[in-house]
């Protein structure tokens, strides 16, 4: 289980305001960073007119981006250097614990904490004065995670549009002008040789069934196969034996299986609809106790064990159903490869070169004060629409030859 759950006391981590770190780091440190840890090395914009217009007319701006790498924050910076202005960046909390110099970095370039497991005032609140005061745009991943799978959303979370109205609402008090939220699709595009650049991680896993390496056959039946068997292995640990049906129903019950006692437990059988949902819920009841140390050792190694459950249903929800249909691009494959190595030993190893496209999506209005009389927020569905459009168009633009 990577380090993503924090049993400390949470303090909130706000951002540098200054412009000088994020010019000079974002210059000369983020390029060769990005191209050294992530294989980004070319990127091109896409709708910066409309992002530009925002900031000329001096509105509230929000970007909310897909959030399909680790690396998307760092190639957002581009846009800031389009535009001329650094951007804000709301970021979760156990990332300012790594160490000493990541905090001070993720600080320095305007990134700011925010607690995921409960109610964070001073994170909403930091959110909502950034587009109040309207000097930088803020970036909400309304995803919440990592996904891993650039070609799917997951579902978009409603606390985006909370901020959003709630600093329209304080701008239409104080008459400084409007809130706008641009969409913001980023797509990226492996430009190497797929099957050298897959074989050796695909060798590796095989190898740890115990398999002989597969070598010779078509890459896509490998895949299947390596996640099939993955999957059996999971089910024998939990369900005892391997269960009947597709991999998408088989996957969906092992969720259930792993989350449904754990909200019995914990949450009076309430559960949401969205796994993501799920899961923070029982974080946030399962945490409280072990931050003000209220239990013993064994208690403590029995909660560590439930949130290693519920990050394994989170990662099995990454899995999108189908994913292989209708097309099959050599992105979809290299993703699934990368999530198999990511959830076999917390960390995937880097492949370039990839080609990263960043397009802003049209302005939204926001309205202050809530969206009353609707079940679904209407904002949020223009949001899903927007970016599902731009991916499913920049998918069909493969680029033939590196840009720079």
């Amino acid at each position: 289980m990577q380090n993503i759950v924090i049993d400390k006391p949470y303090k909130f981590v706000p951002p540098d305001y200054g412009t000088f770190w994020p010019r000079l780091l974002g210059r000369f440190v983020l390029p060769p960073f990005l191209r050294s840890s992530h294989g980004i090395e070319s990127y091109e914009l896409l709708g910066v007119d409309r992002l530009k217009a925002s900031v000329k007319a001096r509105h509230g701006i929000l970007l909310t981006p897909n959030h399909c790498r680790p690396c998307d924050p760092m190639v957002l910076a581009h846009l800031g250097f389009a535009i001329g202005a650094p951007i804000h960046i709301m970021a979760s909390w156990h990332l300012f614990m790594q160490s000493r110099l990541q905090r001070w970095l993720l600080q320095h370039v305007g990134v700011f904490s925010v607690y995921r497991e409960g109610m964070d005032r001073e994170a909403l609140k930091c959110a909502i004065g950034i587009l109040v005061k309207a000097k930088r745009p803020l970036v909400l991943f309304p995803e919440g995670v990592i996904s891993r799978s650039n070609d799917h959303l997951n579902h978009l979370m409603d606390g985006t549009t909370f901020i959003a109205r709630n600093a329209a609402k304080q701008r239409a008090e104080q008459s400084l002008g409007k809130v706008v939220l641009h969409p913001v699709a980023i797509r990226y595009f492996f430009l190497g040789s797929l099957e050298p650049t897959i074989d050796p991680v695909l060798e590796d896993i095989e190898r740890r069934l115990s398999w002989r390496p597969q070598s010779g056959k078509p890459m896509e039946d490998r895949i299947i196969k390596v996640g099939e068997a993955l999957l059996t292995l999971k089910e024998l640990e939990y369900h005892v034996k391997p269960q009947e049906g597709d991999i998408p129903a088989r996957v969906a019950r092992l969720i259930d299986h792993l989350l449904v006692p754990l909200e019995q437990k914990w949450l009076k059988g309430k559960r949401n609809a969205d796994i993501l949902e799920r899961v923070k819920a029982l974080r946030g009841a399962i945490l409280p106790d072990m931050v003000a140390e209220r239990i013993d050792e064994a208690e403590r190694r029995r909660r560590w064990q439930e949130l290693a459950d519920i990050y394994l249903a989170q990662q099995l929800s990454n899995y999108p159903p189908d994913y292989f249909k209708p097309e099959l691009t050599p992105e979809k494959l290299l993703e699934t490869v990368e999530r198999f190595e990511e959830d076999l030993t917390d960390e995937a190893r880097v492949h370039r070169p990839i080609h990263a496209v960043i397009e802003v999506g049209e302005a939204i209005d926001i309205p202050p004060g809530r969206d009353r009389g609707t079940e679904s927020d209407s904002i949020m569905a223009a949001v899903r629409r927007q970016l599902e459009t731009m991916l499913e168009a920049l998918r069909a633009r493969r680029p033939q030859e590196r840009a720079t």
